[in-house]
């Protein structure tokens, strides 16, 4: 996202604080930039609590560059409209069950030129490695899971929410209409497709969706 100094930056499903401590070091010691900030806000007050423990003792608490609040990405009230320079949310979009509010909620909060950011399950498009994925995700991970935890269901809850992820090709056409340009197909693939970033930038002269 290649961050510039003294930007604002809402993290949305971030309660973990992965990607705000990824950014503020990016921050500090890229740009030599103390100014940047960080508002995390989460639907599940747990994960809040987990990031607010990780982020207790540093400066960036102390400095007031990390702020945390409970939200929803389908309706995020309490955020002015053209408020941040940047939005991510990184493997959150699956849990939403209304994906296009979500991309309109990102959108409005978003100053004119500011960036969207999505990280994602994704699709394997080659049938051969979709079915080794497949049976890894199905057979192999469950197995071991219930072997050394009690957190099968959980996990199994957590691939079929990934699957049903649309492919990264209908959904960059979401974010397309969400009004967000993205640039050529718009998305990344990681790891031959496990893993798929989406990247859209709100028009500077782009009138305000209702």
């Amino acid at each position: 996202m290649a961050p510039s100094p003294g930007e604002k930056l809402l993290d949305v499903a971030g309660g973990t604080c992965e990607i705000a401590m990824r950014y503020l070091n990016y921050q500090d010691k890229v740009n030599g930039d103390r100014t940047s900030t960080v508002h995390v806000v989460d639907f599940n007050p747990g994960m809040l609590s987990v990031g607010k423990r990780r982020l207790a003792d540093t400066q960036w608490m102390r400095d007031g560059r990390v702020t945390f609040a409970q939200g929803d990405a389908e309706n995020l009230v309490d955020i002015l409209d053209n408020s941040f320079d940047a939005y991510t949310i990184s493997l959150g979009m699956h849990n939403l069950e209304n994906k296009d509010k979500a991309l309109s909620e990102a959108y409005r909060v978003l100053k004119p030129g500011g960036r969207f950011a999505c990280l994602e399950f994704g699709h394997m498009d080659t049938q051969i490695m979709r079915s080794i994925y497949d049976w890894q995700c199905y057979k192999v991970n469950p197995f071991i899971i219930g072997l050394l935890t009690n957190s099968r269901a959980s996990y199994e809850q957590l691939i079929k929410s990934a699957r049903g992820f649309p492919h990264q090709r209908e959904f960059v056409k979401a974010v397309r209409n969400a009004g967000f340009y993205c640039h050529g197909q718009g998305y990344e693939t990681i790891r031959r497709g496990i893993m798929v970033a989406f990247f859209g930038i709100k028009p500077k002269h782009a009138p305000q969706k209702e």
